[in-house]
């Protein structure tokens, strides 16, 4: 499975990118939405790991703009945030997301919670 972490924090993105690639997924990173859409638009990935808290767009507007698109429309989000008050599970669910994780993220769950959201 191509998976593309969308994720401003170098460490935060590092981790996240070394506990999947461990657990045998192929995984891209972007740290803005810009970056993102590029990537997305090279290797279409069949799930999309996204912090919502990003330079420029934001994570939601990305989703939305994501989920407007039919070349996109069907890859799977999961929202993942620091800041639930500022972004709340719910605005994260309307615009699209499939699931929603509230940081700090548990590496040892994480594969097992992603596959599950693609099964």
């Amino acid at each position: 499975m191509n998976i593309l972490i969308i994720e401003d924090n170098p460490s935060h993105l590092k981790l996240a990118h070394h506990v999947l690639s461990a657990a045998g997924y192929n995984v891209n990173d972007a740290e803005a939405a810009g970056q993102a859409l590029a990537a997305i638009k090279a290797d279409k990935p069949q799930l999309i790991l996204l912090d919502l808290q990003l330079p420029g767009m934001d994570g939601l507007a990305l989703v939305r703009k994501l989920k407007s698109d039919p070349e996109t429309a069907d890859i799977q989000i999961v929202a993942v945030t620091s800041y639930p008050e500022r972004f709340p599970r719910t605005e994260a669910m309307a615009a699209g997301c499939v699931a929603f994780i509230a940081k700090p993220i548990n590496t040892r769950t994480l594969p097992a919670q992603l596959e599950q959201l693609i099964k």
